[in-house]
């Protein structure tokens, strides 16, 4: 933690650096006819740095919370500025911090993770050297892929920064605030769906503020999972994690999102099976079957159940041809997806090393869309060679979770946080199977951050 000289020292050369900017703006701002709008824009984002700067802990775990609320402003491109100016400041920030000579934390998984993002970045260069079967036709899409995937390298490193500085129980307990806009805008999509803007409303499903059904059904699952970790050892206010723990599966079930819910159910199955009991297998059993119960009982949940029986899986009597073809015209989104997935492979094929470039996926299919299939879009866009790093990526990924299991104390909270993260992670790498798992944006950013949080506890000053 900084002295308070350190702080002092913190604190005047953010101020200084702000003053610099003002000054700059403001000048620019009148040479270009003093457009108040921009003026005023530039004095908030002065302001920001600032608060950053001298209240460090409060502002990152404020921005933090905020994330959760921003999609519905995508068409403004809010979400795309958060992401830019975090990563903006976060870089400020260890600027700062180095001329001070701090020390900047980090770990061996956040140079694992930015040796990974630095290596995807070969995907965007290699069209800019005049390779690949589309050229430069998608760089922009790719750049943003890219940009996206590193704004989650930059929110662990920034995470990383809270360490020692504030409890990890702490943190983690403050992220459930973050649910608060979700869960607002969720009441009033069931409320009044006739009534709301635009921007937050969704026919005939639930979406919040995430931009679709899944992604909030993801989000919802995400904090489900860790509902059930502060359950695992709080003995105060139990009931009030019961009546969270009620409300998140409500939600989730009306989001009406088969991904999320079989997820869900992997998690279940994934947390109770190290010490599996009769009451924990009756209680798992029966919370699957509630939800799966609520999910049928509505229309679009029966008829998405429904589809997975009109499928070569369980319908002997249909192959890959006729599969296909009826995906064109049947509405069976199971149907559309294996064709999607057929049609992926085949363009793969032409292209097996390196494929054609990141987010380029939903291009190069006949139905133009996204490929529902994490690994698939992997193999596509990046080849065999992307598609290797990716899965050695995962691996790592579990082998650090591992390895956290094992050195945290027995029946310690971040023992019990790392098995959670484990059954997260199975989840996850099956839905990633039959969904686009991976644009759900949100999820992987409170992950990461939950990540470098579960991190802390390697040296034994942290333990916890």
């Amino acid at each position: 933690m900084l002295s308070n000289g350190e702080l002092s020292a913190s604190f005047y050369l953010s101020v200084l650096v702000g003053l610099i900017g003002v000054g700059i703006g403001v000048t620019v701002g009148f040479g270009a006819g003093a457009v108040p709008v921009y003026i005023g824009l530039l004095l908030g984002v002065v302001g920001v740095v600032v608060f950053f700067f001298a209240r460090f802990e409060q502002a990152v775990l404020t921005l933090l919370i905020l994330r959760s609320s921003l999609d519905p402003f995508s068409a403004q491109q809010v979400p795309a500025a958060f992401a830019i100016g975090l990563d903006l400041l976060t870089i400020l920030y260890v600027v700062v911090q180095l001329l001070l000579r701090q020390k900047i934390k980090t770990d061996k998984f956040f140079w694992f993770f930015a040796a990974w993002v630095g290596f995807l970045g070969i995907w965007v260069v290699l069209p800019l050297v005049g390779w690949g079967l589309l050229g430069t036709t998608y760089l922009i899409d790719g750049i943003r892929e890219w940009t996206r995937i590193f704004s989650w390298l930059i929110v662990y490193l920034l995470v990383m920064q809270l360490k020692e500085k504030i409890h990890p129980e702490k943190a983690i307990t403050v992220l459930f605030f973050s649910l608060l806009v979700p869960l607002t805008v969720g009441l009033l999509q069931l409320a009044i769906p006739s009534n709301l803007p635009a921007a937050i409303t969704c026919n005939n499903c639930l979406n919040s503020t995430l931009g679709h059904p899944s992604t909030f059904g993801t989000f919802l699952f995400l904090f489900i999972s860790f509902t059930l970790w502060k359950l695992g050892y709080v003995r105060e206010r139990r009931w009030l994690w019961l009546t969270l723990l009620g409300i998140l599966a409500f939600f989730m079930v009306m989001t009406k999102s088969l991904t999320s819910l079989i997820m869900m159910s992997v998690f279940l199955i994934s947390l109770i099976i190290p010490k599996l009991n009769l009451l924990k297998l009756i209680g798992g059993l029966l919370f699957i079957a509630m939800v799966f119960y609520l999910f049928g009982s509505t229309e679009l949940g029966s008829e998405k159940l429904a589809a997975l029986l009109e499928t070569p899986i369980f319908n002997q009597d249909l192959d890959l041809s006729r599969t296909i073809l009826l995906s064109f015209g049947d509405g069976n989104s199971a149907n559309w997806r294996i064709a999607q997935w057929s049609f992926l492979i085949d363009a793969w094929k032409e292209s097996p090393l390196l494929g054609y470039g990141l987010g380029t996926s939903k291009y190069i299919t006949y139905f133009q869309n996204y490929a529902h299939n994490d690994y698939l879009r992997f193999l596509a866009e990046t080849g065999i060679i992307g598609f290797t790093s990716f899965m050695i990526f995962l691996g790592v990924q579990i082998a650090f979770l591992i390895k956290y299991l094992r050195n945290s104390p027995l029946g310690s909270p971040r023992r019990r946080l790392c098995v959670t993260m484990i059954s997260i992670f199975a989840a996850v790498f099956l839905g990633m199977a039959t969904d686009n798992v991976w644009s759900h944006t949100t999820l992987f950013f409170y992950w990461w951050l939950l990540f470098a949080i579960v991190g802390w506890g390697e040296e034994e000053m942290v333990k916890w």
